[in-house]
């Protein structure tokens, strides 16, 4: 059969319907009972039940993996990212007390590849089905002479529902209080420019290049680990620590344990921990009161990058920060170990300007 002209010219609309004629069954597993219509519609529809709420909010973020793609390029392994993707936009909404509800995707390519196409869907769904998020709809757009032949872009856009009352803003932190850290797994899905310098240039090393350092795994497959997701720990842990005021019990807004939370993502310790702070708190981090991953052991002693900007670009092991009342943090520290999370506490509140200063 004669190839169709625009299959010619680099886009192949009969491959795209074959590769996402397989959709319904990648994303069974991330059903919702709210979500209404099919795969494939012109909108994605989720009926969003009201009658769990009092003042329901709708929260909502958008954002990329940026270069980490290069790794998964070099690699040739795309069943990470669509995960991390996922993630990354979970954790952003959870630290307002968001509980995702559904998600779309955005992928765009020169020329569309079956294998990695799937990759990226499979991954995307599992993000989702461990999230308790529907992933109702997004889109695949075939660019040719856009993009560099084998590389492509994601991109994904989360909404989840906070009650109004419950909303984290930071508003309650105050002197005194404490911060735990949270485990990463890596650099999650910032720093990674920086970090491709160092080890590619700097150090001369090869994406598949084992490291004794890191348990001779290659350099490529640790920094593709995959970013945490900490979206259900959150949730449990604000229906343990910050519980639905009750009638007549007494309980006032004050009460809340869990008092603010910043995703540790670009711009690291120094940018995100102030978006939480009240204008006359300061946070305090101690750098020696966590275990430090080896990537950024070998990046912190080899990467001759100052010690205060490794602290700004990379988070350094730490994912998340949650900043609690001081006399519930060895309680909040207990439950959160005992979910199988790693977390320290790494710091404390200070009267201060709304900053973050590492120590």
């Amino acid at each position: 059969m004669k190839q169709k002209a625009y299959a010619r010219a680099g886009v192949d609309i009969d491959l795209g319907n074959r590769v996402k004629a397989t959709l319904p069954q990648l994303l069974a597993a991330t059903h919702r009972p709210e979500v209404l219509g099919k795969v494939g519609g012109f909108g994605g529809l989720f009926a969003l039940d009201v009658k769990k709420y009092r003042e329901p909010v709708l929260v909502s973020s958008t954002d990329g993996v940026g270069t980490k793609l290069k790794l998964a390029f070099a690699m040739d392994r795309h069943d990470t990212i669509g995960e991390d993707l996922v993630n990354h936009c979970v954790d952003d909404i959870a630290v307002l007390g968001a509980e995702p509800l559904f998600f779309l995707d955005y992928i765009g390519t020169g020329s569309l590849k079956p294998r990695v196409f799937t990759e990226l869907i499979e991954g995307f769904a599992r993000g989702c089905a461990r999230n308790r998020c529907a992933l109702i709809g997004g889109e695949t757009a075939q660019m040719p002479g856009f993009y560099q032949p084998g590389e492509y872009d994601v991109s994904g856009t989360i909404v989840g529902v906070v009650e109004k009352s419950k909303i984290l803003d930071g508003t309650r932190i105050k002197p005194g209080d404490m911060v735990i850290g949270l485990a990463s797994s890596g650099l999650h899905t910032n720093g990674y420019s920086l970090a491709r310098k160092i080890f590619f240039e700097k150090l001369k090393l090869k994406p598949k290049t084992r490291l004794a350092a890191l348990g001779n795994r290659a350099i490529g497959d640790e920094l593709l680990k995959v970013h945490v997701s900490y979206g259900p720990l959150v949730q449990e842990m604000l229906k343990k620590f910050n519980p639905a005021k009750r009638a007549g019990d007494g309980r006032g807004p004050n009460a809340q344990i869990v008092k603010g939370l910043a995703h540790i993502t670009g711009g690291g310790f120094v940018d995100n921990i102030p978006r939480v702070l009240p204008g006359n708190c300061d946070v305090v981090i101690h750098k020696e009161s966590w275990d430090m991953p080896a990537i950024f052991q070998i990046i912190q002693a080899r990467g001759g990058v100052p010690e205060a900007e490794l602290y700004q670009v990379f988070n350094m092991g730490i994912g998340m920060t949650v900043i609690v009342a001081a006399e519930k943090a060895d309680a909040v520290l207990s439950f959160i170990r005992a979910r199988k999370q790693k977390a320290w506490v790494i710091g404390e509140v200070m009267r201060g300007k709304g900053v973050a200063r590492m120590v």
